[in-house]
């Protein structure tokens, strides 16, 4: 069976199968993660985020993102903050958001915001919406992300969670194919655990992390 691509873990099983694909969960951080076999080409996956309308004046887009935006802001306090949007997409809304409440925020997206200097300094907030799940090569990109938190700073995350496999069956989340990652509670707690991290979970998609070390 495909090793885990989180941890790296050898212990995966077959967790749910569909017409479009596998789905693998890692025995050791509970990661669920699709068939490696069945990613889109760079290329298909690029046509397929160009459909997005993320527009920063879409008042609608803004309260989806408050979500994350407002529990993270409680948290930082009033003093102006460094952050970074990690997979900000077509249009960058969340670090304008943030930049209006009086952060200084610079942005990447591998797509859209190509810019890989910004990916070699530490940050004292790092946000990254709706795109962990996106992650081919999550142990990679959670490594990035972790590593460019000062200590002491946050780590605000948006994605659905996983559940167990009932729930998973009839999980819309999953059809989308460009979601290959799926993470759950159990798979923050591990996170957190071996990386040195407090996690809060606030409602059911938006996760909080502080690095204690």
């Amino acid at each position: 069976m495909t090793p885990c691509p989180l941890c790296r873990s050898q212990s995966t099983a077959l967790f749910f199968e569909d017409r479009r694909r596998q789905y693998v969960r890692c025995g050791e951080c509970a990661l669920i993660f699709a068939d490696p076999e069945s990613r889109l080409s760079p290329q298909e996956e690029k046509a397929h985020y160009d459909l997005h309308e993320n527009n920063p004046e879409d008042l609608g887009y803004r309260r989806f993102l408050a979500r994350l935006a407002d529990p993270l802001r409680e948290r930082l306090g009033d003093t102006p903050l460094d952050g970074l949007d990690f997979g900000c997409g077509p249009g960058p809304t969340l670090s304008l958001m943030l930049t209006e409440a009086g952060h200084n925020m610079a942005i990447y997206d591998p797509y859209f915001a190509n810019k890989t200097e910004v990916l070699g300094t530490q940050y004292d907030f790092v946000t990254c919406t709706e795109a962990i799940e996106h992650f081919y090569t999550p142990a990679k990109e959670w490594g990035q992300l972790v590593g460019m938190v000062k200590p002491g700073g946050w780590l605000g995350l948006m994605t659905k969670l996983a559940k167990d496999a009932d729930a998973f069956a009839q999980w819309h989340y999953k059809n989308d194919p460009t979601h290959v990652s799926f993470f759950s509670r159990e798979t923050f707690h591990y996170l957190a655990q071996r990386d040195g991290l407090d996690v809060e979970f606030v409602g059911n998609d938006v996760i909080l992390l502080r690095k204690t070390q």
